[in-house]
């Protein structure tokens, strides 16, 4: 079985790879290929990837290349984690909020708007490529940011190429809960019910071996952000919703404080990140380096590998098991569009991952998700297309935009920063 890494380079892949050593028992990968278009960071990478398998016995093959078409082929499974412009787009995805006194982060807002631009023409380029050259019904799976909107655009325009998005934020709330609660069963028989888009749901649910614990996370949650001098969240807030909110919705309910917090850039996230990073590139390079670093927890994405993981294995042995995805609604939230990706449980099998019925969520968030499913919906128009109508309206529409008389400013900058990676922009 061959699997493969688009972004292979990234400093996340030494965890991937622990995923994967951890699994072969039940997820036998024979090759793992780790593409990416910059070479020396990924010999550097690929280099201590292969190195971490050689030191368990080499029980499957890294092969490193830069040829596409090339690692796609015969792979059963594509896991995408590219970064179109790298670390230095998401600096400029982050300043141009900040320049235009908005939100400057490189998933909501306008920052997230011009990642999408970039990314979506790449990943659906793949998913041509999965077609022609991977195996039948190779699946791909999507890790790159923003995931539930790029994955919005696999549905609408690689329908033909089975695609799910995946984020770590619901594995992250499963494990924080489970802490709380203080008890030591395993996660994977604990079950988060959680609803909305990516970076945009909220947590509503929680069972262990089928029990409803609901009522003991929310009373332990209330009782911990009342201790605190300085809680996450207003706890009046999070008692009358009896929800946790993605905690990317501090962007929306509290946007004053996150762009005051802007305000003593740099460092930005994106430059914090570029330092860990070049810390991280100097121990992988080192030949005596076999296990992933301490310093690897400071770059983020908490269970990444297990969440990824967890996910192909579920689906390569048909387990049926419910993972929180990206994926298509198609019904399951009858109320809403079927054609809408939402952040959603489902059952993973072999035939396909299936979102499970469940209740919409109330007026008060629904509201939210509308508006930003509108801004995703443009936002794929936009970069499929190169329409500078739609790019605009996206401004419009989202919540965290600039005002109507500063749409087409701020577009004319997002445009030409990123001029490079948008030429269906710049014909």
């Amino acid at each position: 079985m061959k699997v493969t890494v688009v972004g292979g380079g990234s400093t996340y892949t030494p965890e991937l790879v622990s995923g994967f050593l951890a699994r072969l028992e039940q997820f036998p990968v024979d090759e793992l290929w780790l593409l990416d278009i910059d070479e020396a960071r990924l010999r550097i990478v690929g280099g201590f990837a292969q190195r971490m398998v050689a030191a368990k016995g080499a029980p499957f093959k890294v092969v490193l290349s830069t040829d596409r078409r090339e690692a796609i082929r015969g792979a059963a499974y594509v896991t995408t984690q590219l970064r179109v412009g790298q670390m230095e787009a998401r600096r400029e995805d982050e300043y141009l909020g900040r320049r235009h006194g908005l939100i400057g982060q490189e998933t909501t807002g306008v920052g997230g708007m011009a990642k999408a631009l970039r990314t979506i023409p790449v990943i659906l380029q793949i998913a041509r490529d999965m077609q022609e050259l991977a195996e039948p019904g190779a699946m791909l799976v999507n890790f790159t940011n923003p995931a539930g909107l790029v994955t919005q655009a696999l549905s609408q325009y690689a329908p033909e190429t089975p695609s799910v998005g995946v984020c770590n934020v619901p594995i992250t709330a499963k494990m924080m809960i489970l802490e709380r609660l203080g008890t030591a069963v395993s996660p994977q028989l604990a079950q988060l019910n959680t609803l909305g888009l990516n970076h945009l749901s909220w947590h509503r649910g929680f069972t262990i071996e089928g029990e409803d614990v609901w009522p003991q996370v929310m009373q332990t949650t209330l009782a911990d952000l009342r201790s605190q001098t300085n809680p996450e969240w207003e706890p009046r807030m999070m008692e009358v919703l009896q929800m946790i909110p993605n905690y990317y919705l501090h962007y929306f309910y509290h946007t004053d404080k996150k762009l005051k917090e802007q305000e003593s850039w740099p460092p930005s996230r994106a430059e914090e990140v570029m330092e860990v990073e070049k810390g991280l590139l100097q121990q992988y390079a080192d030949p005596a380096l076999s296990e992933p670093p301490a310093d690897l927890m400071k770059r983020g994405g908490a269970w990444y590998s297990t969440v990824a993981t967890q996910l192909l294995t579920a689906h390569y042995n048909d387990l049926g098991e419910i993972h929180v995805v990206n994926v298509r609604n198609g019904g399951a939230v009858a109320e809403w569009p079927a054609d809408w990706v939402l952040e959603i449980p489902a059952a993973v099998r072999r035939s396909g991952i299936t979102p499970l019925p469940t209740e919409p969520l109330p007026p008060a968030q629904f509201g939210l998700i509308a508006q930003i499913k509108s801004y995703e919906l443009l936002t794929v128009e936009a970069a499929v297309h190169g329409d500078r109508d739609a790019a605009y309206e996206a401004l419009m529409a989202h919540p965290l935009g600039p005002t109507a008389d500063k749409v087409q400013a701020v577009l004319d900058d997002m445009l030409t920063i990123h001029r490079p990676y948008l030429p269906q922009f710049w014909p």
